[in-house]
């Protein structure tokens, strides 16, 4: 086998952690910023199968070195490039909702499927599409659940009620409580705006006197889970946590959430940040094998 990893700065820890689980080489992707804005992107070595690593937080600038480092990979000699963007940008929009918007769901997965021979990532922010292979054309796309590594740090035996803040958490919220055999709330909400919200909680009473553990696939700014945190403790929960698959919260967002109340954040360490604690290595390099995705 004929294949390498190549991951950029920002995750290099992560990116290490896959290479070892699938016992390969792993190389730095070197970027240099010139003072326009522009990037230069050097690649140190290439081989037929290259894993290129990047998850596409803040992903403007990210996309376009992303790009440029296939293209180069490709230069050096790889026959096959594969994606792993633990966290994909952009699946958010997939219809224009006011005229003149754009599709932006459609145009990242376009370029993605023209630029790379296969894709992976977890828990992708799809709405009204079934499956990521619709969003990314023509080659295999493979979405991963990270519900297991949820379940897994929850402890089933304190009978935690598990809180999904909308209609959109709730195959999150059931895919880890069904196994545990847990009790859930799905919350409904109404967005007015990038950071206001309003929510209801139908059933909210069941979590009197039990720890509530809000899940979701994306903690942003966290204003939903505020609103929940809020209603849940008022509603007499012993205490209130988050787990999310990917959490892009500021410092500044994490610090508001513990202000009201959410004792813990846990996340998976699809973005590197201070609450991203479970690996997503071992999942990564099992779908990788597992698909014949290494080979040359």
């Amino acid at each position: 086998m004929n294949a390498a990893l190549f991951g950029f700065a920002e995750s290099a820890s992560q990116a290490a952690a896959l290479a070892q689980a699938l016992g390969l080489a792993c190389h730095e992707v070197a970027v240099r910023p010139f003072p326009d804005g522009e990037s230069l992107v050097r690649v140190p070595a290439a081989a037929e199968t290259a894993i290129l690593y990047r998850s596409l937080d803040n992903p403007d600038a990210k996309l376009v070195e992303l790009l440029l480092a296939a293209s180069a990979l490709r230069d050096l000699g790889a026959r096959r490039v594969v994606l792993v963007a633990p966290y994909l940008a952009y699946m958010r929009q997939d219809m224009a909702f006011n005229p003149g918007e754009a599709v932006s769901q459609r145009v990242i997965g376009g370029l993605l499927a023209a630029h790379f021979d296969a894709l992976v990532t977890l828990d992708p922010h799809l709405h009204r599409i079934a499956t990521l292979g619709e969003v990314v054309p023509g080659i295999p796309a493979l979405a991963l659940s990270a519900a297991p590594l949820l379940a897994g740090v929850l402890d089933a035996g304190e009978r935690p009620v598990l809180v999904g803040p909308d209609s959109e958490s709730r195959p999150w919220v059931e895919a880890i409580a069904a196994p545990l055999g847990l009790d859930v709330v799905v919350g409904e909400k109404v967005r007015n705006g990038d950071r206001a919200v309003d929510l209801a909680l139908p059933g909210i009473g069941i979590v009197t006197g039990r720890k509530a553990v809000l899940v979701d696939d994306v903690i942003s700014s966290g204003m939903t889970l505020i609103a929940a945190t809020r209603q849940l403790l008022a509603a007499g929960a012993t205490g209130v946590e988050a787990l999310a698959t990917h959490c892009l919260a500021s410092g500044d967002d994490l610090a508001a959430l513990h202000a009201a109340g959410v004792a813990r954040v846990r996340a998976t360490q699809s973005v590197p940040g201070p609450v991203a604690t479970l690996p997503v290595a071992g999942l990564i390099a099992q779908a990788l094998h597992g698909h014949g995705l290494l080979a040359g």
